[in-house]
């Protein structure tokens, strides 16, 4: 999905408080901002080690790769600025499945907004155009996980129609 010249086209523009926010395919050159974003909370900066960017290189070239998955960013143009810095990320996945009749689903993680950018409705941007690329891909549901330790996040995604249904499990290899 890279762009071969020029910015990458925006999948969703909005107006917010502090400026323009545009959504769009991320750039191998995004990568030092979206590992800074996964580490900036006390989660994340125990599990991301932005000091060696092989991994997430290749991580990065899988994923664009694929039609499958995107890694999208979140670019915020304050006002009377040409140019905006990446303040968001996300990574949607598109799953098929046997259960529900063969139906497709949709996952979404590795959801960040910058900290000092938190509350100013970037994030439901984000998953809303997430929702409605999940249902222009003919998907059935979208499903997230999130940690148990993150009551702000759960209550994010309730007041957006998400509901607690399953528990969820994992296994570090």
């Amino acid at each position: 999905m890279s762009e071969t010249a020029g910015a990458p086209e925006p999948l969703l523009t909005a107006d917010v408080e502090r400026g323009t926010f545009r959504l769009r395919h991320a750039t191998r050159a995004d990568l030092p901002a979206i590992v800074q974003l996964l580490a900036d909370d006390a989660l994340g900066a125990g599990r991301e080690a932005g000091q060696d960017m092989e991994p997430y290189g290749r991580a990065f070239d899988a994923i664009d790769a694929d039609p499958r998955h995107l890694l999208v960013v979140g670019e915020l143009v304050p006002h009377g600025e040409a140019a905006g810095a990446v303040v968001a990320t996300f990574q949607l996945s598109f799953l098929p499945g046997i259960s529900r009749h063969g139906a497709w689903r949709s996952q979404i993680e590795g959801v960040r907004v910058a900290t000092s950018l938190r509350s100013l409705g970037l994030g439901k941007l984000m998953v809303e155009w997430a929702i409605n690329e999940s249902r222009r891909r003919g998907c059935a549901l979208l499903q997230l996980t999130t940690h148990k330790s993150r009551g702000a996040a759960h209550r994010f995604y309730e007041r957006l129609g998400f509901d607690a249904s399953h528990e969820g499990m994992k296994l570090d290899l």
